[in-house]
């Protein structure tokens, strides 16, 4: 007999890929569903990017790696990292691991002891908590609703933190939210973490690049970098560059820290796929034109699917101001009844009569935020506004 240990019991299976291998399920059996749960670029990776992959096979780099990553990668992080967001870092303050995922699991394993808490604001990608206690740990979780536009306020952190707080986790631009935090939100919020001093700081900044309205990107670390000795900034190559399977992330930060890090994937890895990082490298030395066309078709799809649902009774939505997520509050659907008289009690009532209409999205509970569910717009535009017209009319056929 099996007996599995408390910790993997203590997490679940991503639902995002739950809600995906339904949709392709359904899909396969014919089902005319348009799939928006999907959080990756539907663009190609770059050709140049493509071709250094294929220089580096031919080449032989075809062995093991050093476990924090190759000395060319990581120097074109620190390179990156200089150029594009004016950070200073010694190549030995950065770590290369197979997606941005595993950086976080490695810092958490690396730093946390059974009951040690994190905070995390909510709704948050389900990677933070989970990763916290599969660690040892225990999430603090901070609601954050639409309310306050999905951002962790000064007053809850400064309420929540205790002497077990060992992390605080920012995301920005947020994933599902699509929320960006000010210069002015972040200088208020690191006021709180001067006062603390122990507190960690995980920044994931995966989606830097992907903002709207002209929007420049803010990290605390520019607004405070005095706070830099204790930051653990993520970043990777998947939604920038549309190489979500390369499987590469870096961290950047303290060397103790980095260090650990590295300790920590030495047994449970080893270094990232030579072939990735060589692509990788390509990627963070070739510049970002190709970036601008993105950007505005992501911003194009915002717009259209935001045009439709601002205007359905029932569901809430604030603009998302970056990535690539509409995040909604279904909250006046609730106590509605469907045309086959079956009443919506929850979100996955919610989700399932969407699903039946044509459009499949995630729970929001997968976030933390209940009634609540998310939609990608990383697929072409014709479908994403198909999807918010199937959303509309099925929500008008509600009584």
């Amino acid at each position: 007999m099996v007996t599995l240990s408390k910790r993997v019991q203590s997490v679940s299976l991503s639902a995002n890929a739950a809600a995906r291998q339904l949709t392709r399920q359904l899909k396969e059996q014919g089902v005319d569903i348009l799939d928006l749960t999907t959080g990756e670029p539907d663009f190609d990776t770059p050709a140049p990017i493509r071709q250094a992959a294929v220089v580096a096979m031919e080449a032989g780099e075809t062995r093991y790696t050093p476990t924090p990553g190759t000395t060319p990668l990581r120097k074109a992080v620190q390179q990156k990292l200089a150029r594009e967001n004016q950070l200073s870092y010694e190549v030995e303050q950065i770590a290369i691991a197979n997606g941005a995922k595993q950086v976080i699991f490695n810092a958490f394993a690396a730093t946390l002891n059974e009951g040690d808490e994190v905070i995390v604001p909510v709704p948050y990608w389900p990677t933070f908590p989970d990763s916290v206690r599969f660690n040892g740990g225990e999430p603090v979780l901070l609601a954050c609703p639409l309310e306050q536009q999905y951002k962790l306020q000064p007053q809850q952190l400064a309420a929540a933190i205790t002497h077990k707080t060992r992390w605080l986790v920012l995301n920005n631009p947020g994933n599902p939210s699509g929320m960006v935090y000010s210069h002015e939100e972040l200088t208020a919020l690191a006021a709180v973490l001067r006062d603390h001093p122990d507190v960690l700081i995980m920044l994931d900044e995966l989606y830097e690049h992907i903002l709207f309205d002209g929007r420049q990107h803010v990290s605390l670390l520019h607004v405070a970098p005095d706070l830099a000795p204790r930051i653990l900034l993520v970043g990777g190559v998947s939604k920038t560059y549309a190489m979500t399977g390369w499987r590469i992330g870096f961290g950047a930060g303290p060397k103790k820290l980095i260090s650990a890090m590295t300790v920590v994937q030495s047994q449970n890895s080893s270094g990232a796929s030579a072939i990735s990082q060589a692509a990788a490298v390509a990627a963070f030395n070739g510049g970002l034109d190709f970036l601008p066309p993105q950007r505005e078709a992501y911003q194009q799809r915002r717009d259209a699917i935001m045009a439709t649902l601002s205007q359905v009774p029932g569901i809430e939505v604030l603009n998302p101001e970056g990535a690539f997520f509409i995040f909604c509050r279904c909250a006046g659907l609730l106590g509605k009844t469907r045309p086959d008289g079956k009443r919506l009690e929850s979100e996955d009532d919610v989700l399932n009569y969407l699903l039946e209409s044509g459009v499949s999205g995630v729970a929001g509970s997968a976030y933390g935020l209940s009634p609540y569910f998310r939609l990608s717009i990383a697929t072409d535009i014709a479908s994403v506004t198909e999807a918010g017209h199937r959303i509309a009319r099925a929500c008008s056929a509600l009584i």
